[in-house]
């Protein structure tokens, strides 16, 4: 009977970690689609309430949002770098959302 020696036992316990690490990210995607989807709800009633597109782009509050969750991540020890590239892509999509809201609501 053939036992597993030890490279294939490491490669084996290392398959199996990260299996185990692949379904942790999944419910953390999970639980970031549930906040992007809430964030998605405040930004549409948000986009009726603006009275022009300048409004809706308003370059300031996103600058001041950036600062705000590089500092964030400044505090829990993440790379901010990485926190302010997925920030402005999904502030990006964020403000095409809103500009259509807002003008289907004037």
């Amino acid at each position: 009977m053939a036992t597993i020696q030890g490279n294939d036992r490491d490669a084996l316990a290392d398959k199996e970690q990260l299996a185990a690490v692949r379904i942790a990210v999944d419910e953390v995607d999970d639980q970031i689609v549930t906040l992007i989807a809430r964030r998605e709800r405040l930004i549409r009633i948000a986009g009726t309430l603006k009275g022009d597109d300048a409004e809706v782009r308003a370059p300031g509050r996103v600058e001041r949002i950036i600062e705000h969750v590089r500092t964030a991540a400044e505090r829990k020890d993440i790379d901010p770098d990485i926190v302010e590239s997925t920030y402005r892509a999904m502030i990006s999509g964020f403000i095409e959302l809103e500009m259509r809201v807002h003008k289907e609501s004037s």
